[in-house]
């Protein structure tokens, strides 16, 4: 592996820590892709996305099917994006779920560890594409892009990447 593909997946790794929330999004057996807003478990990412759920969700029944799953997030203080491909696989694991456990998702799981059908899906990813602001400042990327549309020239877009992990 290069520096600058070290230095590309490190992005990955702290774009993925600042956003937090993501956009998990899979296919229903009739070929519909699905999203719906999930709270990712694990900021030290290492190539695997964790999350809580239940076991007899959507979520779940839907990778058993199909397992290939993207996850999308959004840092709209930074003006950053990615996209993560990879496989998703429900994981049954007390220990893991007591690690990633914090209080917070008691909102969602009222019963704690304790919660009937909890369980853990975990997003193995193979790929991330990734987009950085040009400049984290709104107003200078607004003006950016009125000057673009003004001048008929694109925009900096700023920096996209492909990443494999």
């Amino acid at each position: 592996m290069t520096d600058n593909e070290q230095e590309r997946r490190d992005k990955v790794k702290e774009m993925v820590k600042d956003a937090r929330i993501g956009m998990l999004t899979t296919m229903t057996t009739d070929g519909k892709h699905v999203s719906r807003p999930m709270a990712l478990q694990d900021v030290e990412f290492d190539g695997d996305l964790w999350f809580f759920t239940y076991s007899d969700s959507d979520l779940v029944e839907q990778i058993a099917v199909h397992p290939e799953v993207n996850v999308s997030f959004s840092d709209q203080k930074q003006n950053n994006w990615i996209s993560i491909a990879g496989r998703a696989v429900r994981t049954d694991d007390p220990a893991k779920a007591k690690e990633l456990w914090n209080p917070f998702l008691k909102a969602w799981f009222p019963e704690g560890l304790e919660t009937p059908n909890l369980t853990l899906v975990k997003v193995h990813a193979d790929t991330a594409e990734y987009w950085e602001a040009a400049h984290s400042s709104k107003v200078i990327t607004l003006l950016g892009a009125a000057k673009a549309a003004v001048t008929g020239k694109t925009p900096d877009a700023g920096e996209n990447e492909t990443v494999r992990l």
